[in-house]
């Protein structure tokens, strides 16, 4: 009887161990309607595993590719559009999913105007951008912000175009 006993007792102690065991991979990140990478279902955060798109979760790449890393502004404005106020709340959710991140917001500006001009005006758009991600629920102490006035444009050129593209707010990870 107690032989019976102890044989019950190591059956049920390795089938809980077998149900334990979970493949890492399997469930590592998961994907909502939109397609997009919700990150781990078990609340943890996954590095270094790349999804079906080669991208790894809580990396830049994967704030390009699945979120957005940029907002735009119009012409001497820092307000954030409803265009702009859409990418940042996929970023707030992002950034929720993986909170060791920290981000730098880089302010930019088309060519028009002074240096001196364009550096508050970028630091205006960084800000912007910061104070709206705050406001979602995003610790201030996770965002920094630096302009680069019009030192750094994405497109070159002097026309309508090169400047939207110019008149912009990068949030990249730290």
């Amino acid at each position: 009887m107690l032989f019976i006993r102890g044989l019950l007792m190591m059956a049920v102690v390795v089938s809980l161990g077998a149900c334990s065991t979970k493949d890492k991979d399997a469930d590592s990140v998961q994907v909502t309607d939109g397609g997009m990478a919700a990150g781990p279902l078990d609340g943890t955060e996954t590095y270094g595993t790349a999804g079906a798109d080669g991208v790894v979760p809580g990396t830049q790449q994967d704030l390009v590719v699945n979120v957005g890393d940029r907002v735009f502004f119009g012409y001497d404005r820092y307000d954030v559009s409803p265009e702009g106020q859409r990418v940042l709340e996929m970023q707030a959710e992002w950034l929720k999913r993986y909170p060791n991140n920290n981000v730098t917001i880089k302010g930019h500006c088309d060519e028009r105007g002074t240096r001196e001009y364009n550096l508050a005006l970028g630091e205006r758009r960084a800000s912007a951008i910061k104070n709206y991600l705050v406001a979602l629920g995003i610790p201030a102490t996770r965002i920094n912000t630096i302009s680069y006035g019009k030192e750094q444009p994405a497109v070159m050129g002097s026309n309508e175009d090169a400047w939207a593209q110019n008149r912009r707010g990068v949030t990249e990870v730290d």
